[in-house]
């Protein structure tokens, strides 16, 4: 048997995932096993809502940074969204050497104080992109997610770090600086689960699939692609891990910044089950916006049930504690 392993850790709140077990060719097995599909994905109301990804400048002004954040997410507030994303590293420059330098505690620096503000000021899900986080001698690329009450619901450290060099074009070894995390993340809304990636999280295929097991239906990634890896690469691993997992998925970039050392692809997108890009935009500053259904996500997968077909008996993804 070709068994695929997540090594993965989670934090104590999270609910174990059942693995199905055994050989497609018992009856009983399909029927154990549609029962089992049913409870994870089926479960949850297909309350729809909106999405807001917010596409900002980010610039060396820490202050000013934290400042536009803020207005983007009253703006997107007030057109409607329901959950707000920002993206990859919205507080400081993508880079190695501004890591250090913009990093914070948490939750006691100025960018976890706005955040958990924004959030309850607004009554929105808040998914806080990502900014560079001190803890001990240690640095690492964070997201946090707060709810409406501006509670501290969720906090993804960056789990597979961008280490690449593409000759001739681009070169970036986040472990320079930056320590990877180990824990996947999923969490509750009132809608139903999101899981959660930073940028280079979103090439491994394997956390994704962990994410729906989970029973997520929204996986969202703030991230920051570049001008070589983002006109190749950036949309269609958004529809692939869409069509791998008949799920929504949004991608949140920076604005692109020209004086940047970094120069970030843009584009924020949001993708459905179908595989559709249903919001997109070029890369200057802005929100993108989408309505989310859920129930969509269970049309698709009764017309394709790819869920129910995988070969269990010969493949698979082991969610491990």
């Amino acid at each position: 048997m070709f068994v695929l392993c997540c090594s993965f850790r989670r934090s104590s709140s999270s609910r174990v995932v059942s693995l199905f077990v055994g050989s497609f060719n018992s009856p009983a097995h399909l029927l154990n096993k549609h029962k089992q599909f049913s409870r994870t994905f089926m479960a949850s109301s297909s309350t729809k809502f909106v999405f807001a990804g917010c596409q900002l400048l980010v610039g060396e002004n820490k202050e000013e940074n934290l400042s536009n954040a803020r207005k983007a997410i009253d703006e997107a507030s007030q057109k409607g969204a329901h959950i707000v994303s920002l993206p990859e590293c919205f507080n400081c420059p993508y880079s190695n050497a501004s890591f250090p330098v913009y990093a914070e505690s948490i939750p006691d620096g100025p960018s976890t104080k706005m955040l958990s503000l924004a959030a309850s000021s607004n009554k929105v899900y808040l998914i806080g992109g990502s900014f560079p986080e001190k803890d001990g001698d240690k640095l690492y690329n964070t997201s946090l997610v707060f709810d409406p009450e501006g509670n501290l619901i969720a906090k993804h450290r960056k789990i597979h770090l961008f280490d690449i060099d593409v000759p001739g074009k681009i070169r970036f070894k986040e472990s320079e600086t930056l320590s990877p995390g180990s824990t996947p993340t999923v969490f509750e809304t009132k809608f139903g689960k999101i899981g959660l990636g930073i940028c280079y999280d979103i090439r491994f295929a394997e956390l994704a699939l962990l994410y729906s097991q989970r029973g997520a239906k929204f996986l969202v990634y703030p991230g920051a692609f570049n001008m070589t890896t983002g006109p190749a690469h950036w949309e269609l691993l958004q529809r692939s891990r869409a069509l791998d997992n008949q799920l929504y998925v949004a991608a949140v970039s920076p604005a692109r910044n020209p004086s940047s050392s970094y120069t970030a692809w843009g584009h924020s997108t949001v993708v459905n089950p179908w595989g559709e890009v249903i919001s997109t935009t070029g890369h200057e500053p802005g929100i993108i916006y989408a309505e989310i259904d859920f129930s969509k996500l269970d049309e698709i997968r009764a017309n394709i049930p790819i869920t129910l077909q995988k070969r269990d008996d010969i493949y698979k993804v082991v969610d491990i504690v």
